[in-house]
């Protein structure tokens, strides 16, 4: 990724769109997911412990596309799925390949995993179709790592972010389930564009620059996936024409893991979407349910005016904003000092920190999910598998 910086003065409360939003209530809140150990050094973060975790930890290691490294953590993102997510989840991979200039003429593979939940009842009605009916939360990160300098973990950047997200759609996919079912056994289902909200995680490959970022040098699975989903044309009639159309909000995870984040808002169309996360913060805090005690919060720029748009972060979102697509850009500014470095490993996270993360992200999910009233109280052992294994997806 690297700073953009441009003028940007449209006043966010003029372009702030219509949608139904339903607020978490405190009990809620507070019992979304559990407590952390009351001892991290005898009982280690079931999802977030650097080693002993059974979703970060797999994630720990060099992810350079084509590489071992790299199919392993693609065989953990799967199998995650497969133990953790309901089996309504579809689970699709879209490969490109392309020559870098590290690589010469060799063809790299980068493959993209894209996880999606729709509402059940989407395309069963009279005449309706199916995926261009769906207007989708996504959610994304990028799991590759750098090429260079050899061993680089990236944890910050971006096996956290890939792990937050994992952990959000497994705490609210019960939840979806239990609405969505009691909707479609009462007839509510299909009743309106609004209620037709889905949910999706990209997890982007080749972000990272092979040996200098450039236009040419960089996001290569994101700008194809963009480019795919811009040709790629829903049925005739349907609400939304492709799947970029139907992407609601795009919200970018990166560099997350750190202590003391500071997260700008960077797109004064999305600033409401960025006060809503920030509202979110401020009422956990104030509930006591952070760990964390930072010098200010992760996102502070809450009353930010429309001339104090400046300029955004060049990263996987880039290919899809450039297409119309709305974007929350959830990456603080300054780089956490670790970036780009071989300190950038498991032994420099701030667990508390990305325990409040998950937390955040998981409100702000449940809230746009409009999952208030059916959100279960907090499962301690939600490490267990939910779901029986599938032999592929």
């Amino acid at each position: 990724m690297r700073p953009v910086f441009t003028s940007l003065v449209l006043l966010a409360s003029q372009i702030q769109p219509s949608l139904t939003y339903t607020l978490l209530s405190n009990h809620s809140l507070q019992h979304l997911i559990p407590p952390p150990p009351v001892s991290a050094s005898t009982s280690p973060d079931p999802d977030f412990d650097p080693v002993h975790s059974a979703l970060l930890a797999p994630i720990l290691r060099s992810r350079v596309p084509g590489t071992p490294g790299h199919a392993a953590v693609q065989h953990h993102l799967t199998a995650f799925v497969r133990a953790y997510l309901h089996p309504s989840w579809q689970v699709s991979w879209h490969n490109t390949t392309s020559t870098t200039p590290a690589t010469g003429d060799r063809q790299v593979p980068f493959q993209n995993l894209v996880l999606r939940r729709d509402p059940p009842w989407v395309g069963t009605g009279p005449g309706a179709g199916a995926d261009g009916e769906v207007a989708r939360l996504t959610l994304a990160a990028h799991y590759d790592s750098l090429y260079r300098p050899e061993g680089f973990v990236g944890a910050i950047d971006s096996a956290v972010p890939c792990a937050l997200l994992l952990f959000a759609a497994r705490a609210v996919d019960e939840a979806l389930t239990r609405r969505w079912e009691r909707m479609e056994g009462g007839g509510d289902g299909g009743g309106g564009l609004e209620e037709e909200k889905g949910v999706q995680i990209l997890l982007l490959d080749g972000e990272e620059a092979w040996v200098e970022w450039s236009q040419a040098d960089s996001l290569y699975g994101s700008r194809a996936l963009a480019e795919a989903w811009e040709g790629t044309r829903y049925e005739a009639g349907s609400s939304f024409s492709t799947p970029l159309e139907a992407i609601s909000l795009f919200v970018l995870l990166d560099l997350l893991g750190a202590a003391e984040p500071n997260i700008p808002s960077y797109f004064p169309s999305t600033h409401w979407a960025y006060q809503h996360v920030a509202v979110i913060e401020d009422r956990l805090r104030k509930l006591g349910v952070l760990e964390t005690k930072p010098r200010r919060p992760f996102l502070a720029e809450g009353d930010k005016e429309g001339v104090q748009f400046r300029g955004f972060v060049e990263d996987d979102h880039v290919p899809f904003m450039q297409r119309g697509v709305e974007i929350l850009h959830i990456i603080p500014t300054p780089f956490p000092p670790v970036w780009h470095t071989m300190d950038d490993d498991g032994n420099h996270l701030d667990v508390p920190t990305i325990r409040d993360w998950a937390r955040i992200m998981t409100a702000f999910v449940a809230e746009w999910m409009d999952l208030e009233g059916w959100l279960p109280e907090a499962d301690p052992g939600r490490t267990e598998s939910r779901y029986p294994e599938k032999d592929e997806l």
